[in-house]
């Protein structure tokens, strides 16, 4: 029903920068919040950042500083700029929105090195 589609991973050296986006589409009448968390082998899934319908965000203490996440609500779009980026940042990056309930993206692949 709610279909979500990110795109931006890639490879990148340290100290580099990309840029993560996420589209949803599909039967959306309110979001309550949305959110890109991270996956990387050997470890559990882990919240990045996370933006509420008011704008509220919450951050991962390891990418405070770092990461910014925006968002365009009325297009169900977010964004995560990702700057001076460590390769303990590669990982799987998935965008998530809540509604009636959560829904996740396939995830896209960012890997950091050198």
């Amino acid at each position: 029903q709610v279909q979500l589609v990110e795109s931006g991973g890639g490879l990148v050296q340290p100290g580099g920068s990309l840029t993560l986006s996420c589209a949803a589409s599909g039967s959306i009448f309110s979001i309550y919040a949305m959110g890109w968390y991270r996956q990387a082998p050997g470890k559990q899934r882990e919240l990045v950042a996370q933006i509420s319908s008011g704008g509220i965000t919450n951050y991962a203490d390891s990418v405070k500083g770092r990461f910014a996440i925006s968002r365009e609500f009325a297009k169900n779009t977010i964004y995560l700029q990702m700057n001076n980026l460590k390769p303990e940042d590669t990982a799987v990056y998935v965008c998530k929105i809540s509604v009636s309930g959560d829904y996740w993206g396939q995830g896209t692949q960012v890997t950091v090195s050198s």
